[in-house]
């Protein structure tokens, strides 16, 4: 809140406009407003309306009223206004105190923690200041149309209704989420209590603050105990369920998003269901632990993440079980029609990517969630152990947003529980998965936040027409924001769980002797502190109480002990379990922490101690220190302590504290031989790697090979090393390679590694058994030339239909299914999409467009483009006739720049030692050259270049089209003789003819047999000859597949077309 009159040259705003200036008070509040425009688009009968209301009804507004007339009749003297926060004990004193009582008000600067509840208002001062949240007034002041009256909000000193159903020991006062959730709520006879504008739920942020730290090792725990889980579900409410449109009739003109209430309480109602489906119907089988975290983003409802541990004899360990409950294909629209339209309307991702690039889950071009999906006939499951789900080619299709989708956008799902919920529910198998414990913080993540800047900078000035603009201080009005949308706000008003795990944790603390902490304000005195009674009891000096009277405890360990006993933390004892079962948890102990680190190992193997001494005691000898020991039970030595450590890290830590812990063992904890813990545990530091690179790079398919990754690690520890002051080279630890390090997030590198081994195995098997004796020559020469790294300049020469795009296809897909790079290339746009990942030649290789003899290639060495380049095994060139020689030249020059290495001879190697194939056809178009003559075309053309004379010249000369031949299997002779014709063309065997006014020939006369004789009607004559009798055969597939009209213009096929 600011001061009662504005600073000198501002324009009053907020609680001044009451108070000054009030002759001009509507323009002053519609400016304020800061639209441009205003008093046009505002009405002002409103405005005058409101201001009229609030002068007789509110009696805050009255407060600040009083104020203006203080100032009027008193010129302008300071002065301050208080708010009273206090209320009396009387009921009837809770009302909003009459304008005589108000004083004034403002506490603090913003930031400041002063707890005074009274609100000042200063004469003058600059910046805003804090009003207490727990004012009366706070509420009626911060939303004064939804408290019209200005009746007071929640306050303290609320005193509870005394009921039978009340704990006599319970609190007496309301609290701030009790008072909220009370007024909420729709009641008959009392109307609208409180107006439904979610933001006013904004303070209650800090109930049921959350610690995910905690929640995170509370998971880890159960995998742990119970190993990885086995399905990983989301659960999304959908706001078009029946019972909530009811709900929403209930006062007319109501949408969902007014009600974040009712949409809420839907959700936790289906939500209990799904669990008692899952829990007690055993829908997917028996399980034995269960939980679930809800999110409530910024783009949508709220959801919930689930994981399910089921019992060892319920678990779905192959492909075929995993196809019984989780599908990720569109059913059968005939015989399945409910499955089918559920699915369309909730399990449908998209539509994305090229179809729709502005969709919300595209990032750099890419689709963040990896859609559209490959297609593949079964399911599998990854090396990183994420299924693969059966994605068939079907003829099933779903038409979402106009754009026709395919199995390729199916969410994977079961498909009774999208039915029966109608919602998206998205189930996972997650048994095998190594990065199990990024799943478990991705449901753990924490509340959505905000980076806000706040900007206005209209500015009013006295005597200057018009707005004038300022500069804003944005570093000054930066705020980083926890985002609280109104659907969590709702939840947590009403308690509903954010967490739920079953069975429980129980956090075991431990402490050395006479060492446990204990808790106090800074205010009181020690003394008293000290002598609270049972201080000196704790969860773990009472468990070892209990083994002392107890003979049956002493059978468990301290980690067991929760399972058959339970701690009350208010009395500090344990008792028997009656029912129910919790897990234990002894809270972890850093390497570094010395005797106390030594305590924690022995309580993982020490059964039933009744004393500390009895900790020690190791075959009756009872040793000085907890470290002697663990030395005497054999922990110690040849850095079992340290691998331990390590170990026992590992199962609730991710690979970023791992790789700190490993630093901290290495260089504070004396480990004998760094070299063996690095090789036994260094794949654990590596999990997140590419993990990270594969949402980095939005490569689903991303495979790095293994020195490469630890390579990674390497560079991420001699980061943390450097930073203590040390080196990996200090403790004969491996050095990283800095260049593959910067290769790993190479997004170029990783578009090319973005594969599918799997399916590019199966498609190469098919194609090779395809090729035919002259393609298999030049496959191996190709292969052999990449395996041995000769570096083979080959050119592939064949006429149109021989084969050459099958032949490239199959050696790409072989190389590409050993996580080989194979750039393919073309020299046109349309001959690139012929190739698998193909791109045209100057846009892979950044050819100039003005070439010359002495041109290279804009690629710098050192680059993304440069590094992919150099890692490639293979490089296809099609169609490079077309291209001009200097085109090659070029590339030639500027490999030779990328590939120089201490190798003497590199330079001496065409194109830096890379196996290149070229391949094309001279019968077809050669280089451009503008106004050039046939010499011209002739001595620009790739056969007059130095690189001609290295090249391994191949040649395909079978027609495998013609071979093929027609659909229906028999071989057509006019398609022979036409072929024939045009390769007689080619090769100059056909005499040119010279026209009128020409120098030379150059005009080919084509044979009458093959024109169509031309009528009056053009168009008509060659429909009528190319789709003969279409009356009696135009619903016949075969007929129409063996017809086509080309033009060279759309306008003809239109033409065509309309005919039609």
């Amino acid at each position: 809140m600011g001061s009662l009159l504005p600073a000198d040259g501002h324009r009053p705003k907020f609680a001044q406009l009451y108070i000054y200036d009030t002759e001009n008070e509507i323009s002053n509040r519609i400016r304020a407003l800061g639209i441009d425009d205003g008093v046009e688009k505002i009405s002002r009968n409103i405005v005058t309306d409101l201001i009229k209301m609030f002068d007789d009804q509110n009696t805050i507004v009255k407060a600040f009223r009083m104020a203006r007339d203080y100032f009027v009749h008193n010129d302008f003297m300071p002065m301050r206004l208080r708010l009273i926060g206090a209320r009396g004990e009387v009921l009837q004193q809770y009302n909003s105190p009459s304008c005589a009582e108000i004083v004034g008000l403002i506490v603090g600067d913003l930031g400041s923690v002063d707890r005074q509840r009274d609100i000042i208002v200063e004469h003058k001062t600059e910046g805003l200041k804090r009003i207490s949240d727990l004012h009366p007034s706070f509420m009626a002041m911060q939303y004064p149309i939804l408290f019209p009256y200005g009746e007071d909000g929640f306050r303290l000193g609320i005193r509870c209704r005394q009921t039978s159903r009340r704990k006599t020991n319970s609190r007496q006062c309301v609290t701030m989420r009790e008072f909220y959730a009370y007024r909420i709520q729709n009641r008959l006879r009392e109307g609208k209590t409180l107006k439904k504008d979610c933001n006013t739920l904004e303070e209650i942020r800090r109930i049921l603050e959350l610690k995910y730290k905690k929640v995170l090792e509370m998971l880890l725990l159960k995998e742990m105990h119970s190993g990885p889980p086995d399905l990983f579900i989301t659960f999304t409410c959908n706001a078009q369920w029946p019972e909530i449109r009811d709900a929403l009739e209930f006062i007319n003109g109501q949408k969902g998003e007014d009600r974040p209430d009712i949409i809420s309480r839907v959700f936790k109602l289906k939500l209990e269901v799904l669990m008692d489906d899952i829990k007690k119907n055993q829908y997917f089988g028996k399980s034995v632990v269960e939980l679930y975290t809800v999110e409530f983003q910024k783009r949508g409802l709220p959801h919930v993440h689930m994981l399910i541990w089921l019992h060892t004899g319920h678990k779905y360990l192959t492909t075929s079980e995993i196809n019984s409950i989780i599908s990720a294909e569109i059913p059968d629209q005939i015989n399945n029609p409910i499955g089918y339209a559920s699915v369309a309307k909730f399990m449908i991702h998209g539509p994305c990517g090229l179809a729709k690039p502005g969709a919300p889950c595209m990032i750099k071009g890419r689709c963040s969630k990896y859609f559209p999906k490959e297609y593949i006939n079964e399911t599998v499951i990854s090396e990183d152990g994420f299924p693969i789900y059966r994605r068939k080619n079907s003829h099933f299709r779903v038409l979402k947003a106009g754009i026709e989708l395919d199995n390729r956008f199916v969410v994977p799902h079961n498909l009774q529980l999208v039915i029966k919920y109608r919602a998206h529910i998205n189930v996972e198998w997650c048994n095998k998965s190594r990065l199990i414990k990024y799943l478990f913080k991705y449901i753990n993540k924490g509340p959505d936040r905000s980076a806000v800047v706040l900007e206005n900078n209209v500015h009013y000035t006295d005597g200057a027409p018009g707005k004038q603009y300022k500069n804003i201080d944005e570093i000054k009005q930066y705020l980083d924001c926890r985002y609280l949308s109104a659907y969590e706000a709702i939840w947590r008003l009403f308690q509903f769980d954010i967490h739920f795990r079953h069975p429980s944790v129980e956090r075991l603390s431990v402490h050395l002797p006479m060492m446990n902490n204990i808790t106090y304000h800074g205010a009181q005195n020690l003394i008293n502190v000290l002598n609270r009674p049972n201080v000196e009891k704790t969860m773990f000096t009472e468990w070892m109480h209990t083994n002392l009277n107890y003979n049956d405890a002493r059978q468990l360990t301290y980690a067991e002990f929760p399972t058959e006993w339970v701690w009350h933390s208010s009395d500090k004892f344990w008792s028997r379990r009656k029912q129910g079962y919790r897990i234990g948890r002894i809270v972890y102990i850093h390497p570094n922490a010395g005797e106390l680190y030594f305590l924690r190992m022995l309580l993982n193997v020490v059964r039933g101690p009744r004393s500390y001494a009895e900790i020690r005691t190791v075959h009756g000898v009872v040793h000085e220190t907890f470290r002697a020991a663990c030395d005497a039970l054999g922990l110690l030595g040849d850095d079992k302590e340290w691998r331990e450590a390590f170990g026992e890290a590992s199962q609730w830590s991710g690979s970023v504290e791992l790789r700190q812990l490993f630093a901290t063992l290495v260089i504070y904890c004396e480990v004998a031989d760094p070299l063996k813990l690095w090789n036994e545990y260094w794949e654990l530091m590596a999990d997140d790697i590419l993990y990270r690179l594969k949402r980095v790079l939005g490569v689903e398919n991303l495979r790095i090979p293994q020195l490469e990754l630890q390579n990674h690690v390497l560079f991420e520890l001699e980061v943390i090393f450097n930073k203590n002051g040390s080196s990996l080279t200090q403790y004969n630890l491996p050095i990283p390679n800095r260049l593959i390090v910067d290769g790993l997030n190479n997004k170029l590198l990783a578009e090319e590694l973005d594969y599918n081994r799997t399916e590019l195995l199966q498609e190469y098997s098919e194609l090779f058994d395809g090729l035919n004796s002259e393609q298999k020559i030049i496959y191996d020469a190709v292969l052999h030339s990449v395996y041995q790294n000769i570096g083979d300049l080959i050119f592939v020469y064949g006429h149109g239909g021989t084969g050459k795009t099958y032949l490239w296809k199959t050696i790409i897909a072989k190389l590409r299914s050993e996580g080989r790079i194979v750039l393919a290339v073309a020299s046109s746009g349309i001959a690139s999409l012929l190739l698998p990942g193909g791109r045209t030649a100057h846009s892979r290789f950044k050819i100039p467009i003005k070439l010359d003899d002495c041109s290279v290639c804009e690629i710098k060495k050192g680059t993304h483009l440069a590094n992919l380049i150099a890692q490639a095994s293979l490089i296809i060139w099609d169609e490079a006739p077309m291209n001009h020689k200097n085109c090659f030249e070029a590339l030639d020059k500027s490999l030779k720049d990328i590939m120089v290495t201490d190798e003497p001879n590199i330079c001496s190697k065409l194109f830096g030692g890379k196996t290149i194939i070229l391949g094309g056809d001279f019968r077809q178009i050669l280089p451009v050259v503008v106004g050039g003559t046939k010499q011209d075309i002739l001595s620009a053309s790739l056969t007059r270049s130095y690189i001609w004379s290295k090249c391994k010249i191949f040649r395909l000369s079978t027609n495998m089209r013609l071979l093929r031949g027609s659909i229906d299997g028999t071989m057509d002779t006019s398609l022979l003789e036409f072929s024939q014709w045009v390769l007689d063309v080619g090769d100059g065997k056909i005499n040119a003819v010279k026209l009128e006014g020409e120098e030379e020939p150059t005009w080919i006369k084509i044979p009458d047999d093959l024109l169509i004789k031309v009528s009056k009607n053009g168009i008509e004559t060659i429909v009528s000859d190319i789709y003969d009798h279409i009356e009696e055969n135009y619903n016949d597939p075969n007929y129409l597949r063996d017809r086509a009209i080309i033009t060279p213009r759309n306008e003809g096929v239109d033409e065509v077309n309309s005919y039609f």
